[in-house]
């Protein structure tokens, strides 16, 4: 059995009997003016954070959720884009997709403004997705990529970069580590699965969605989420493992480089009213500027008058690249 396999088969069973430990969040489920989330989305929620942010979602945007779980976070997405299918759900596995459907049906009867025809589900692979190019506003999966395999993982997110249009935006949590895990964790399909041993440190997490094409990179959540003690996984070391959401944009590439947010803040202090960098980046007097990781280490090269904060790893927006 190959490590995909059984991740279908763990997620089968997960399907047919709610694993509530399965993927525990630390998130809050978003509640929002009007939405009823079913008890049995919740207890089917098999992600590691949210990839639901309503500045992503204005003007009834076309969606796309892979990894459909419970239905919890499509019906989230359905709530900004209620259309016919405003939203579409895309599993690999007969029976999540059988009892998504199940739950929608309870979810109309909870929420007098949500259809079942709001959301279209799909049977396919992330691998290659049954979605035409160019075709989706924002694309998402929670706790799912963290499972592939270094070229199925590049496979996915290239995907997902196909199906999205021009300055869509790839919405993402997953587990990362930054500590090394030996071979018999990296090879045991079934922790890969549960989504543990297949965590990589977000630099190199990055670099697959860079590589792929996407010119801007914002991390929006940086959380601990698992640890793997010795008396309980085959490590010698306590192994820390974080989740992270992050939102991928297909902005053309600049030519020096992706612009990665990280939380990264700009202040000038120096003697005159503002800071003109000439490049695009003026800082008022003592007011703080969010800027890439690029932008913050060029202007902490140019002027000694200018204080650059560590990474906060929650980027909410805002400033300039």
């Amino acid at each position: 059995m190959s490590y995909l396999e059984a991740t279908n088969d763990l997620y089968k069973q997960a399907a047919l009997t709610p694993d509530v430990g399965l993927c525990c969040t630390t998130n809050p489920v978003w509640q929002l003016p009007g939405l009823s989330i079913p008890v049995v989305m919740q207890e089917m929620n098999y992600g590691c954070g949210s990839t639901v942010s309503a500045s992503d979602l204005v003007n009834e945007p076309k969606v796309l959720y892979v990894g459909v779980g419970g239905g919890m976070e499509l019906l989230q997405f359905a709530y900004f884009s209620r259309q016919v299918g405003g939203v579409t759900g895309v599993d690999v596995v007969d029976e999540m997709l059988e009892a998504c459907k199940k739950n929608f049906r309870i979810a109309e009867k909870e929420n007098s403004w949500f259809k079942s025809e709001f959301v279209n589900l799909l049977k396919g692979d992330a691998l290659n997705l049954p979605i035409e190019s160019e075709s989706v506003d924002v694309a998402a999966q929670n706790c799912l990529f963290n499972i592939f395999k270094t070229e199925d993982l590049k496979k996915a997110v290239a995907e997902m970069y196909r199906v999205l249009k021009p300055r869509g935006r790839l919405v993402m949590s997953d587990p990362v580590c930054e500590q090394p895990m030996n071979d018999a964790l990296r090879n045991d399909d079934r922790l890969r699965a549960q989504c543990l041993s297949g965590s990589i440190p977000i630099k190199e997490y990055v670099k697959v969605l860079t590589d792929a094409g996407f010119g801007t990179i914002e991390i929006r959540a940086r959380k601990s989420y698992r640890v793997l003690s010795p008396n309980h996984y085959p490590t010698e070391e306590l192994i820390h493992i974080e989740s992270i959401e992050i939102a991928a944009i297909k902005d053309p590439m600049p030519d020096d480089g992706p612009c990665v947010f990280t939380g990264k803040t700009a202040i000038y202090f120096g003697g005159e009213p503002y800071f003109d960098d000439t490049k695009g980046h003026v800082l008022l007097q003592n007011q703080p500027l969010a800027v890439c990781d690029k932008t913050a280490a060029a202007l902490a090269e140019l002027s000694d008058e200018i204080h650059i904060s560590e990474s906060t790893w929650h980027y909410d927006g805002g400033g300039c690249c």
